[in-house]
């Protein structure tokens, strides 16, 4: 399939205007329809149902459409795979959002520099969920991030599983207690994820997101790592009993061959299993009211992946 015509479908699939998609592709009209009547000539499907007044995707146009961007995000990414490769400097490129890397950012780097022949190592500070683009545009080449994910064109490896805890102001009708449920929090157990995408990702960094917590604007859900590694004036943190698991993983594109994305994989496990010994996941309570984080009871380790994930290298994987 022509990626030249997979491009211009793309586009009329967007936009549902054959001038509008045709200005944004340099093109006119006229050679656009007939790219997109070659190229359903050629699946043996129509894509679109045109009228006088609308486009409208058919079936089979959305269903071509994720897998045709894709396949455009992959073609572009294998490019830029392509030229950082041969670049003079080859390094490693580890995307991951400023707060929220559970404590492992700093040992992962220090273990994997240790290992004989490590490249550098370039960290790639991005907003909230956006490392899955990053891997799959070929800008990183790893990334720490929470699950769920869009995992497509994906894998992964589970790192941390911690217990969650609210960030609450310290004026707040539940910062007196010990311990709080979702439903004290207005969530039911289903709503946590959506929550969480709407508090967290409006653009709002966590340094942002707590002092609204200690203005009384706002409350959180947070891992429970952050009590111990962000105090803050006005903010209190409480265990969340029954609220889901935070589980931190690291992911990389799945066609990666690289030995050294598998070498930084294999160091990410190796320290991250160091830390659940540690229990990294549940750290000292540092709200600024002193006061105890009280214990949830619960004991988190990260699921033990199948084998034994430091000695296994990614699939295939070559220098």
């Amino acid at each position: 399939m022509d990626s030249r015509l997979v491009c211009y479908f793309v586009a009329v699939a967007e936009e549902l205007n054959f001038a509008r998609a045709a200005e944004r592709l340099g093109i006119s009209p006229p050679p656009l329809s007939r790219a997109i009547r070659r190229l359903e000539a050629e699946l043996g499907v129509p894509l679109f149902e045109r009228t006088t007044h609308r486009v409208a995707l058919t079936e089979a146009g959305e269903a071509l459409l994720p897998q045709a961007r894709f396949a455009l995000d992959a073609l572009e990414a294998a490019g830029r795979r392509a030229r950082r490769a041969a670049g003079p400097d080859r390094t490693l490129v580890l995307a991951v959002k400023a707060d929220s890397d559970a404590g492992l950012l700093e040992p992962l780097l220090e273990h994997y520099a240790a290992r004989p022949g490590a490249l550098p190592v370039t960290v790639r500070l991005c907003a909230w969920r956006e490392q899955p683009r990053l891997l799959r545009r070929g800008e990183a080449d790893a990334a720490l991030l929470h699950e769920p994910f869009d995992r497509t064109g994906l894998d992964s490896e589970p790192l941390l599983e911690e217990d969650r805890v609210a960030a609450l102001g310290s004026a707040h009708p539940l910062a007196g207690r010990d311990r709080i449920t979702l439903a004290d929090l207005g969530l039911r157990p289903g709503g946590l994820h959506r929550f969480l995408e709407e508090s967290r990702g409006a653009g709002r960094d966590l340094a942002q997101l707590l002092t609204r917590v200690a203005l009384g604007d706002a409350v959180s859900v947070l891992p429970a790592s952050v009590a111990g590694r962000y105090p803050r004036p006005g903010v209190v943190y409480r265990p969340v009993t029954d609220a889901p698991p935070s589980l931190l993983a690291i992911a990389w594109p799945q066609q990666s061959r690289s030995t050294a994305t598998a070498a930084l994989v294999r160091s990410a496990t190796t320290v991250a299993a160091t830390a659940r010994g540690a229990g990294a996941g549940v750290p000292a309570p540092a709200d600024t009211t002193a006061e105890a984080l009280p214990s949830t009871g619960r004991q988190r380790s990260g699921p033990p992946p199948t084998g034994d994930p430091a000695a296994r290298p990614l699939p295939g994987a070559h220098t």
